[in-house]
């Protein structure tokens, strides 16, 4: 296994790690959470820059990057509903476009074409990652509920933005099998 691929697996192990030092209460695990979740996201630079500069790519990456991020950022942004830090209708927001689109790439992958990360996807990745990291230093109590609050706006615009993007690309995805040139 490449690197790479041990980078994006590295962050798909990270995700019960997080919820555990979330949902443990011992003192500053709040920071160790956001710590560890930082850290993790920060894999996926890494593992993308590697891949891209050694021009190899894998199955194996391609198909569990994007989950990797969604299990890391979603489970984080779930976990904080416990500690009041956002409010669950705008989780519950966001969760509903990862299901979508996710649901829109099997579809898709069913027709044999794959749907490729945009960069609007990516922003919203990052939005969101942001969003989860102040949301992890709100709970510790480094920041107010509120700045973690206008970082959750953000990235929840952004989602919504990024699905409509995507969608937009359905029609013809259906009628002719292959992808909206991007």
């Amino acid at each position: 296994m490449r690197l790479a691929d041990q980078l994006t697996l590295a962050r798909v192990i990270a995700v019960p790690l997080v919820i555990v030092l979330f949902a443990v209460n011992f003192q500053a695990h709040d920071y160790w959470a956001t710590g560890v979740f930082i850290a993790a996201m920060a894999t996926d630079w890494f593992d993308g820059r590697i891949a891209r500069r050694s021009g190899v790519t894998s199955a194996f990456g391609s198909l569990v990057d994007p989950m990797a991020d969604k299990l890391l950022v979603l489970a984080t942004l779930v976990v904080l509903l416990e500690q009041d830090v956002f409010p669950a209708w705008m989780v519950a927001a966001i969760v509903t476009r990862e299901l979508l689109v996710s649901g829109l790439r099997l579809a898709a992958v069913e027709r044999g074409v794959i749907i490729a990360a945009r960069d609007l996807g990516k922003l919203k990745t990052w939005a969101q990652a942001i969003a989860a990291g102040t949301g992890g230093v709100a709970a510790a109590g480094g920041v107010g509920d509120r700045a973690a609050w206008w970082t959750l706006v953000v990235a929840l615009a952004l989602t919504w933005i990024s699905a409509a993007d995507y969608g937009r690309s359905v029609p013809q995805l259906f009628r002719t099998g292959a992808p909206t040139p991007l």
